[in-house]
């Protein structure tokens, strides 16, 4: 049986450097999956720098290692900015290091129907790992911008990832 692969998209990372909620809620549901598998998985955390240092991927790698996950099974992506560039990112990693198993991702439920979006279209079968608890699930209040946000997003990177297949950058 050959080993997954589990893209961990990226989130905040707070102004003293550690994760944001959002962050570790996604790391941990991406572990969860992953080390139930057998073999268990390979974790792809990608992330630049955003607001705050350092790197999202960092941070998530970090997360990871303190829950156990040997430094071999974890391959940082840290160029990605955004959605699209983390998946075109995380696309040539899988290839350059010649993965060939399942590919999961790791987000939330409001992210994860662009994401799925993105690596098919790139000609990834990518399926997701159960997600997270969401704001709205956590009793915190609804952040509908969130949401709101990955209507217009969805059509355009789609677009993008369209353009992206036909010019042969993936």
């Amino acid at each position: 049986m050959s080993q997954a692969a589990v893209i961990i998209l990226g989130a905040a990372v707070r102004p003293d450097g550690s994760a944001s909620p959002a962050l570790r809620a996604r790391v941990q549901a991406a572990r969860a999956w992953g080390e139930r598998q057998t073999p268990p998985a390979l974790y792809i955390p990608t992330g630049a720098i955003g607001r705050h240092p350092p790197a999202e991927c960092v941070v998530m790698t970090a997360i990871l290692m303190e829950a156990g996950v040997p430094e071999d099974r974890i391959h940082q992506e840290p160029t990605g900015t955004d959605t699209f560039s983390s998946a075109l990112a995380c696309i040539a990693l899988l290839r350059r290091i010649g993965h060939r198993g399942e590919v999961r991702l790791a987000t939330h439920r409001y992210h994860l129907p662009r994401c799925l979006a993105l690596f098919r279209l790139a000609g990834v079968r990518a399926r997701g790992v159960p997600p997270p608890a969401g704001p709205s699930e956590t009793g915190q209040p609804r952040r509908w911008a969130w949401r709101l946000r990955e209507v217009p997003a969805l059509p355009y990177d789609a677009a993008l990832m369209v353009w992206a297949r036909l010019r042969g950058r993936v």
